[in-house]
């Protein structure tokens, strides 16, 4: 299986950008792992939030193929604790998902037409983080669930 992480915006936090590289480093020992960065959307500011919303979904469902499995990571999804979370990547592991894809949405949320294409939504917190810190959260809960996976000393229960 391979694992993709869609973002939208880049990262300006050199310190957050230099961690999110030392977790995908690790996880290549587990899994083929991807982030693909969908750009910032030009003259943002003078789009609504509908239209925003709107010109970000789409260019995030270009993204997907029809065989990859979308979850959003999105504030009203289920919540897991990390062992839970492992046990997620493992059952779509074992389901046979060629590719399963997370997607941080814009600063808005998701279009309709993204919801109605992911499988699923996952919450993280219910808490508002930066979305480039949760980059960062993300990666290394996806590492930290391959190491409880293997029973390996990086988790501590």
């Amino acid at each position: 299986m391979k694992i993709k992480l869609i973002v939208v915006g880049k990262t300006d936090q050199q310190a957050l950008e230099s961690l999110v590289d030392e977790y995908l480093k690790r996880l290549r020992r587990y899994v083929s792992f991807e982030i693909e960065i969908i750009p910032d959307l030009k003259n943002r500011k003078s789009l609504s939030q509908m239209e925003q919303k709107s010109k970000e979904g789409a260019l995030i469902l270009s993204k997907i193929k029809p065989s990859e499995a979308l979850y959003l990571l999105d504030e009203k999804g289920s919540k897991y604790t990390s062992v839970q979370f492992a046990s997620f990547i493992q059952k779509k592991m074992l389901s046979g998902i060629k590719t399963l894809v997370f997607v941080i949405g814009g600063p808005y949320g998701f279009s309709d037409e993204v919801y109605q294409q992911a499988v699923g939504k996952i919450s993280f917190s219910s808490m508002t983080f930066s979305h480039q810190m949760f980059r960062l959260f993300v990666v290394e809960q996806v590492y930290r669930a391959f190491t409880i996976l293997k029973n390996e000393p990086y988790h501590h229960s």
